[in-house]
């Protein structure tokens, strides 16, 4: 099993980063009924003022190569574009568990 794991900085005022999480999370969040290889996801918007980063995500597939046909997919592709002009910094860790 495979843990993808992404982290996201947008850009724009507090209640426009949370209005845009908040739709990103809501998309994101559809993606295991269209995506066959996608066992599971998890979406956090951060609630501490003191940190920097608006949203963190937590994909589960089987294998590497599912990764790659869930960042293609045309749902998740979608979704990623809501964050189009708003992101301003991503992070990313794929490991084994």
């Amino acid at each position: 099993m495979v843990k993808h794991v992404v982290t996201f900085r947008l850009t724009g005022s507090d209640s426009e980063r949370k209005e845009i999480a908040e739709a990103f999370r809501a998309a994101l969040m559809q993606l295991p009924d269209k995506i066959d290889v996608l066992k599971s996801i998890e979406v956090g918007i951060n609630e501490n003022p003191t940190e920097t980063w608006d949203v963190v995500l937590t994909a589960i597939v089987d294998t590497m190569a599912d990764v790659e046909v869930y960042a293609r997919h045309p749902a998740h592709v979608a979704a990623a574009g809501l964050l189009a002009g708003h992101k301003a910094d991503r992070a990313c860790v794929d490991y084994t568990v």
